[in-house]
């Protein structure tokens, strides 16, 4: 059987680490991307091959569409190399960035910032990749447990997340004939450094938070990781379309 590859974005840390790695140990290699954090990435890479699959991390600037091409090209030369391969099997879209700030309070440039990285971006190196996934294969989208429940100060970032996750519909529409299964991942409050680290550092809303939840706690990155995982496993192709959230039961 051939082994299946993944391409995950912001890999370096948090939610896209996790994933890389649970997939690692469902057999599957990964291509992950990092922003900045390349020391990082490239300790991604060896706890993947320490698990016996093969890794390779990639810079990529999500919030640059224009470098998309290159990046594509790159991809490409990294599967014919690495893998001797021209396609692979499953993209996440999980890079992104947090921003906090009221309607009211809310900068044109802080909007522009989160369009090009949120949503233009993953529109744009969706449209870039679809060539290079094998039909068959599988997407996974990243949104926030933001776009069910409202907390103030999240508008701009929650409603790129709401347009993520129309366009995964629509995704899963127009590939449907290539038999690509598209889904969306949202998580509820997790423990990362996202957002500067507020839920993990600020213990009065980590306390608030884990109140609010069903199961008593704030997630884990592992949490997302096995989630997203489990969603390109082979067993759960019948999965389209759907927005899965990830919170624990948050606001219910």
């Amino acid at each position: 059987m051939t082994t299946k590859i993944a391409i995950i974005t912001g890999a370096s840390r948090g939610l896209g680490k996790s994933a890389a790695l649970k997939l690692a140990q469902q057999g599957v290699d990964v291509i992950l991307t990092y922003h900045s954090k390349e020391i990082e990435a490239a300790a991604v890479v060896a706890e993947i091959e320490q698990l016996g699959q093969k890794a390779v991390a990639l810079q990529l600037d999500v919030g640059n569409s224009q470098s998309f091409d290159t990046f594509a090209l790159r991809v490409q030369e990294t599967l014919a190399q690495k893998w001797q391969r021209t396609h692979f099997d499953f993209l996440v879209n999980n890079a992104g960035i947090g921003i906090h700030a009221l309607i009211s309070d809310t900068t044109e440039a802080q909007f522009d910032q989160l369009v090009n990285i949120q949503f233009k971006g993953v529109f744009f190196l969706t449209q870039k990749l679809l060539p290079l996934i094998v039909d068959h294969g599988r997407i996974v989208n990243v949104s926030t447990g933001l776009t069910r429940f409202a907390l103030p100060g999240y508008a701009a970032y929650a409603a790129m997340k709401g347009a993520i996750e129309v366009f995964t519909r629509y995704l899963a529409k127009e590939l449907g004939p290539r038999s690509i299964a598209v889904n969306v991942v949202a998580p509820g409050a997790i423990e990362t450094d996202f957002g500067h680290g507020v839920v993990r550092d600020n213990a009065e809303l980590n306390t608030f938070i884990a109140s609010q939840t069903a199961l008593g706690r704030v997630g884990l990155p592992d949490d997302i990781g096995g989630v997203i995982a489990s969603l390109l496993n082979q067993d759960n192709g019948w999965i389209n379309a759907q927005r899965i959230e990830a919170s624990g039961g948050m606001f219910l």
